[in-house]
């Protein structure tokens, strides 16, 4: 079990997202918020500081007529894209986040659809979006965040200092425009775009209440406090890192480092050393790959695992020695990471259990970005395997089954988290709700008896086989987890030669495992091994029967999701 989490502080409840940078301003003041590289050098941006360019943005769209308009905030990860989601919400905006690796042509669509008025952007976007500025006809200004290359020349430029400067100098006027915004926490505050293709992405309309419901549900349940220090590794504009970590985290008082870039994870989480790291599972396991591969390397894979039974049989008398005993193991994270907050795609339990052992607990939870996104999160005092967790504060949970003998159906959710709706798609709205309001997530799953959540797969995933017995491919990839031969699986329904529908595994293997220069039918072979093998665990019918090796890994979205829809 993992150590008894005791908060200096209880988190504090805000009414909505003003109220949460004021107040962090009067509690935290000039302690630090974020730690990022600026010219190679690190600096720090504080809690006053957000304040006070959130305040002078605000006023600067005010002044511009930009307050109340939707306004696009596109890149990687930086203070000043926060500023840029506050100024606009705040003051009666719609913030657009997208994601930046999007096709051009795309970005362009989606600010179209979204109404977008004006459109603020990192570094990496520099040089990319004014030449679309054709293409987005309702965008009157572009706003760089770090100035724009030398050859963009537009009428519709505008640096984001010279927003700041406008700002200071309408509020030494007296311009209190935006100061004294009213918020409404019922209307729409922000339009999220689903991970969707390019014909099936919907705007997902959030209000204040929604994000402000999701914020307080974070913070209560997270365990977190001034104390906790993360390194930013996902990408900003998804909803579970904008929620639980740029405005969750800061309201405990929590310090950023963000980070430069996925080859320079590991470097930055060994220079700030973070005792708390919000994932998706794909980084948990690749990390788990990674540690069990240094610890073979160095010959210690015994000693290891010896040490690994006498400290659990030590934790049931009471007895932790957990940070002797596993100081070399932890030192590859920075040496103080004690707990992964972690959701998107289920985890193996293995992996729960062994980092527990190691002494970093793992806290599983469950969202969707149309339930802003939290929907359940795991107690790191009472962590159920196999599950999701309880469902949040302000937020209730029920599984809707065909017929009442079914395990299992879809779960469904309603709170003030969950959304409005989605934009200008009334049709897809009302698919969505029930006729009691509630949200249809398209996840199936149960709740066990403690109440947990447990989620078995997605409704859409779903193999039927030609006897008509319906497999969740999610729950058989969960199964095949523990295979060090796999680096990456997809499990789905085929035909076979004789036109029967059958579970079917396509792997990238795990080359450190299986060696690079091992000829294809030997990888195959190794691989099939293990995998008949976890079939002898599994029923029948949710056995893989067909197994496909590929070469490169398979193409994800920026939250490190598979795209399952490419793959046929």
């Amino acid at each position: 079990m993992p150590k008894k989490i005791k908060r200096i502080v209880d988190p504090k409840i805000i009414k909505d997202l003003r109220d949460l940078v004021i107040t962090n301003a009067e509690k935290f003041g000039d302690q630090p918020l974020y730690h990022y590289k600026e010219n190679k050098e690190v600096v720090t941006f504080s809690h006053n500081q957000q304040l006070e360019q959130m305040n002078a943005l605000g006023t600067a769209f005010a002044k511009l007529g930009l307050m109340g308009k939707h306004i696009a905030v596109i890149g990687e990860t930086h203070p000043n894209y926060m500023t840029t989601y506050f100024a606009t919400v705040n003051g009666g905006g719609v913030i657009v986040p997208l994601d930046r690796e999007l096709e051009l042509e795309q970005i362009a669509n989606f600010c179209n659809v979204a109404e977008v008025e004006a459109v603020v952007y990192t570094k990496g976007m520099n040089g990319k979006l004014i030449p679309l500025a054709d293409k987005m006809p309702g965008v009157r200004y572009f706003i760089p965040i770090h100035g724009e290359l030398e050859t963009a020349e537009s009428e519709k430029l505008i640096k984001f200092s010279e927003m700041l400067n406008i700002g200071r100098e309408e509020l030494a006027n007296g311009n209190r425009a935006f100061l004294d915004h009213e918020i409404d926490m019922e209307k729409m505050c922000a339009i999220l775009f689903t991970s969707g293709t390019t014909g099936t992405s919907k705007g997902v309309m959030l209000s204040q209440k929604n994000l402000t419901t999701a914020t307080n549900s974070a913070c209560q349940t997270m365990q977190v406090d001034h104390r906790n220090t993360m390194v930013t590794v996902l990408p900003i504009h998804h909803t579970y890192e904008c929620t639980c970590e740029q405005l969750a985290l800061p309201n405990c008082g929590s310090q950023v480092y963000i980070n430069e870039g996925l080859k320079n994870t590991m470097k930055s989480i060994n220079y700030f050393k973070p005792n708390t790291l919000v994932l998706v599972p794909l980084y948990v396991e690749t990390m788990y790959k990674r540690l069990w591969a240094e610890i073979d390397k160095k010959g210690m894979t015994k000693k290891v695992k010896f040490a690994m039974k006498l400290s659990n049989a030590l934790l049931k008398v009471g007895i932790d020695l957990r940070d002797k005993l596993f100081a070399q193991v932890k030192a590859g994270f920075g040496g103080n990471l004690r707990s992964i907050i972690c959701g998107g795609a289920p985890l193996a339990p293995k992996l729960v259990q062994d980092f527990e052992t190691f002494g970093i607990t793992i806290i599983e939870g469950y969202g969707i970005t149309e339930c802003s996104p939290l929907v359940a999160v795991n107690d790191p005092n009472n962590v159920v395997l196999h599950s999701v967790g309880f469902p949040v504060f302000g937020c209730e949970v029920k599984i809707d089954k065909e017929n009442p003998e079914d395990e299992t159906g879809e779960i469904l959710a309603k709170g003030d988290n969950v959304m409005l709706g989605y934009y200008k798609n009334p049709e897809a709205t009302a698919e969505v709700f029930t006729e009691d309001g509630y949200f249809r997530t398209g996840d199936i799953g149960f709740i066990d008896k403690k109440g947990a959540v447990h989620i078995t797969g997605r409704k859409k995933n779903v193999i039927i086989l030609s006897n008509g017995k319906n497999v969740f491919p999610e729950e058989v990839e969960e199964h095949m987890a523990d295979c060090d031969t796999i680096s990456e699986i997809v499990v789905l329904g085929r035909e076979n030669t004789n036109k029967e529908v059958v579970v079917t595994a396509i792997v990238y293997p795990n080359y450190d495992v299986v060696g690079e220069d091992t000829p294809a039918d030997k990888v195959l072979e190794a691989v099939k091994a293990q995998i008949f093998e976890v079939n002898r665990k599994l029923p029948s019918f949710k056995q893989v029967r067909e197994v496909e090796i590929r070469t490169t890994e398979f193409e994800k979205n920026t939250s490190k999701k598979i795209k399952r829809f490419l793959i046929k």
